[in-house]
Order: C-alpha cells, then structure tokens, then sequence
C-alpha cells in the first residue's frame, strides 16, 4: 500500500473520529445539531440515540483504518491493507447511501467518501 493510499485513508479516518465527536459527544449543543438540518432541541434530543450510535459507527471505522495502516509497519501487511480495504470500502459505502437518500446531502457525501474512495483507488492500482 503506498504512503499517499495510506495519507487518504488516515485522513478519512481522523474525519470519522470528528464525525464521533459531533454525533455522540456534542450533538445537544444548537451549532452542532443545526449543521445535521435539525430545526429545534426538541428535534435534536428525538434523535440523539440515533445520532450517538451512528458516531460510534464511524469511529469504529475509524478505528479499523488506524489499525489496519499499523498493521502494515508491524509486518503483518496482508492484514492491514484487508483493513484499510474494508474500513474505506465501507466510508464509500456510507456516503453513496447519504446521497442516495437526500441529494442535499451531496457536499456532506463527498466529504464523507471522497478521500476514502482515493485510498482504495491507489490501493488497487
């Protein structure tokens, strides 16, 4: 896997992690729930289950591309790249569905998917 496959999907990754963050850790205050097109706290506090358990899916995702470009420098290279294969594959994934759902979501999908999308792309090629 080359270093820039393993930039991209780093950076995916660090972008999930701000993903959890906004999700599960400060989704009730106004700015953060406001940028999900939520209307009022009443609105934010129906969907904060949702929300939580969908910021502990991206870190988890994250978190499979962390170890899998680590995996890659402790010698176990197959491993890690079938990691960083899965993990971006499934970060593409999610934002063909974001879009697929609401086309106004079509920044937040590239934001999403894009540099996932590069990193299997440089993988494969």
């Amino acid at each position: 896997m080359s270093l820039l496959a393993q930039v991209f999907a780093l950076i995916a990754a660090a972008i999930h992690v701000l993903f959890f963050v906004m999700e599960s850790i400060v989704f009730s205050q106004p700015k953060v729930w406001r940028r999900f097109g939520l209307k009022s706290q009443a609105d934010a506090d129906v969907m904060r289950p949702m929300a939580l358990n969908q910021g502990f899916y991206n870190l988890f995702l994250a978190l499979g591309v962390f170890v899998g470009v680590a995996l890659t420098y402790t010698g176990a290279v197959t491993s890690g790249v079938a990691a960083v294969v899965f993990g971006c594959a499934c970060m593409v994934l999610a934002a063909l569905v974001l879009v697929a759902s609401n086309r106004r979501f079509f920044t937040a999908s590239l934001v999403q998917g894009a540099l996932p999308l590069l990193a299997l792309l440089l993988i494969a090629f």
